[in-house]
């Protein structure tokens, strides 16, 4: 397996683990009052959006040359720290 396969698979393994949890964190938001639940639903779709993007990008990273692939590997770092920072935010409001 090149180093390309591994940091995708390691990648895919980090944003599935965010979306699991996000599922877990919408259920509890699902319990919250309910002018506060539409607060969370928002927010979740915000996150679902951003992980829509980060997996849009690791789909893109497969095909990448490897003349791209430090660029690449930098952008999709910057869209899963954005997609972690986002979602920790929004688990500390839940």
């Amino acid at each position: 397996m090149s180093n390309k396969d591994v940091y995708i698979a390691k990648m895919k393994l980090q944003l599935d683990e965010l979306d699991a949890q996000m599922s877990i964190l919408e259920a509890r938001a699902e319990e919250a009052k309910e002018d506060a639940r539409a607060k969370y639903q928002e927010e979740m779709a915000k996150l679902r959006e951003q992980s829509k993007l980060a997996q849009g990008k690791l789909d893109g990273m497969k095909s990448a040359t490897a003349e791209a692939w430090d660029a690449t590997v930098a952008e999709m770092e910057k869209y899963r720290d954005a997609f972690v920072h986002s979602f920790s935010y929004f688990k500390s409001q839940v």
